[in-house]
C-alpha cells in the first residue's frame, strides 16, 4: 500500500472552507497527498483553494456551474452536481491518484462524497462525516451497496473548536491509516467465488450448502438478503468479480411484490442472467414479506400469518394469489438469462417458519408458487423440485452438487 497515499477531500468549500482546509492540512501531516474537491454549487470558495472547482466539476458532469445553479430547485442542482463529483474521483482513483476519500458534509453535502464513494470498488476506503449520521435517519442514501464508513461528527460542521478538531482529526487519521495499511479494491475475486443469499430463514441450508462448496475448493461468499445484501452481491457480479451464483434467498422480490422493508429495485434477479453467469435459483423465503415491530404492522396485514422474527422484525405470510404472481415474477427475470441457469425447489417450505406447524406454513400458498414458476418458466430452463424442506441437509446437498456439476472445470485431456 503506498506510504503517500492520495485522499480525495470532498466537501462545499462555501460553507465548510475552513473545516475542510484543517483536514487538508491533516492529511498532508499524516504524509497523504489530498484532492480537494469543491462541491458547492451557491456562493464562493471561502479561504481556500480546491484542487478541482466546482466549475470543473460541474463541467465533469457536462454541465455548466451556471446551469446547474438554474435547475430549479435544491434537489435538482444537488442531483446534477453529484453526477460531477462521481466523474471527478472515479477518473482520479482510475488515473491511480486517489487510494481513499473523506467527506464532509451536511445532509446534500454527504449525499455529493456518498456517490463518488459508491462508484469505487468495495475496499477502497470511504468515510462520510456528517451530523446527518445519527438519529432515527435512513442511511441507505449513504452507504449504498458498499463499504462505505459514516462518522457522526456530534455538532454541525461550522467552525473549529475542540470538539471538531478532535473529529476531524480522528477522521483523517482513519482514512489515512486505511488507505495505507489496508485499503485494497476488490476488483476480481475469481472463478472460484460464488455469491450466494441468505437469511435467518434459510442459514441452516446455506451454511451446509457452503460447507459443500468449500470441500470442492470454491470460495462462498454470503450475503444477507436484506434488500442491500442481494443488490450489493449483484453489483459484484456486474463489476466480474464473482464466478457464479447461488441464489438462495428471495425474499428480496417478495418484498417488491408488497412494498416490504426489504424491496429492491427492478434489476434484482436479473444481472447475473444478463452477465451470462452461471446460477443456481432456490425460491428460500419467498413465503414472506418484511415489516418492522409487531406495533407497527400496517392493520391491512394484522390478520395474515405471521412470525415474530426478533423485537424489530415481523415476517408477513403472502397470500396464495400473491405467490402466483410472484412466481411470474421470478420466472420472468430467470428466463431473460443468457448463461445457465438451474432453479431447485423444496416442496415442503420455504423458510424456517413455512414448515409444518410452523407459524407461516402454507402448502397452498407454496404449491401456488411453484405452480406459477413452472408454468411461465422458459422451456429449456432446467427446473426440479425436491421433496424436502428448503433448510434440510439433503436438499441443500442437491443444491450444492448442481452448482459444482454446471460449473465444473474440463477435464485435462493432454
Amino acid at each position: 500500500m503506498p506510504q503517500d497515499p492520495g485522499i480525495a477531500l470532498i466537501g462545499t468549500l462555501d460553507t465548510k472552507g475552513a473545516e475542510i482546509g484543517y483536514v487538508r492540512d491533516r492529511l498532508r501531516a499524516l504524509g497523504a497527498r489530498p484532492l480537494v474537491v469543491d462541491s458547492g454549487i451557491l456562493g464562493e470558495a471561502d479561504g481556500i483553494e480546491a484542487d478541482v472547482p466546482r466549475a470543473a466539476v460541474a463541467r465533469a458532469a457536462g454541465r455548466e456551474l451556471e446551469e446547474i445553479r438554474a435547475a430549479g430547485s435544491r434537489g435538482a442542482a444537488v442531483q446534477l452536481m453529484l453526477e460531477g463529483v462521481r466523474a471527478v474521483v472515479l477518473a482520479a482513483y482510475r488515473e491511480g491518484r486517489v487510494h481513499g476519500v473523506l467527506c464532509l458534509g451536511g445532509a446534500e453535502g454527504a449525499l455529493l462524497g456518498a456517490a463518488a464513494m459508491h462508484a469505487l470498488p468495495v475496499g477502497v476506503p470511504k468515510l462520510i462525516v456528517s451530523p446527518s449520521a445519527s438519529g432515527r435517519r435512513a442511511f441507505g442514501p449513504f452507504t449504498g451497496e458498499g463499504d462505505v464508513t459514516v462518522m457522526h461528527s456530534v455538532i454541525d460542521i461550522l467552525g473549529l473548536n475542540e470538539i471538531s478538531r478532535a473529529i476531524f482529526d480522528n477522521a483523517a487519521a482513519a482514512v489515512v491509516g486505511m488507505a495505507r495499511e489496508a485499503g485494497r479494491p476488490v476488483l476480481e475475486l475469481g472463478a472460484k467465488c460464488v455469491g450466494i443469499t441468505m437469511l435467518g430463514q434459510t442459514t441452516p441450508g446455506v451454511m451446509r450448502v457452503r460447507e459443500a462448496l468449500v470441500a470442492a475448493g470454491r470460495e462462498p461468499v454470503i450475503f444477507h438478503a436484506n434488500g442491500v445484501g442481494g443488490p450489493a452481491m449483484e453489483h459484484l457480479v456486474e463489476a466480474g468479480a464473482l464466478g457464479g451464483v447461488i441464489d438462495y434467498t428471495l425474499s428480496e422480490l417478495a418484498n417488491s411484490l408488497l412494498d416490504g422493508i426489504h424491496a429492491t429495485g427492478p434489476d434484482r434477479l436479473r444481472v447475473a442472467g444478463r452477465r451470462g453467469l452461471p446460477q443456481v435459483v432456490v425460491p428460500g423465503c419467498v413465503d414472506f414479506f418484511n415489516q418492522g415491530a409487531r406495533d407497527t404492522v400496517p392493520e391491512r396485514y394484522r390478520a395474515r400469518k405471521s412470525y415474530f422474527h426478533n423485537p424489530v422484525a415481523t415476517l408477513v405470510r403472502l397470500s396464495a394469489e400473491e405467490e402466483a404472481e410472484l412466481g411470474r415474477m421470478v420466472a420472468e427475470r430467470l428466463s431473460e438469462a443468457r448463461g445457465p441457469v438451474r432453479v431447485v425447489a423444496p416442496t415442503r417450505g420455504f423458510s424456517l417458519a413455512d414448515a409444518e406447524g410452523g407459524d407461516l406454513w402454507d402448502p397452498e400458498a407454496d404449491r401456488a408458487f411453484l405452480d406459477s414458476l413452472r408454468a411461465a418458466l422458459r422451456p429449456d430452463i432446467p427446473y426440479e423440485t425436491v421433496d424436502a424442506h428448503v433448510d434440510d441437509a439433503a436438499f441443500a446437498d442437491v443444491v450444492a452438487e448442481r452448482y459444482l456439476t454446471m460449473t465444473q472445470e474440463p477435464a485435462d485431456v493432454s
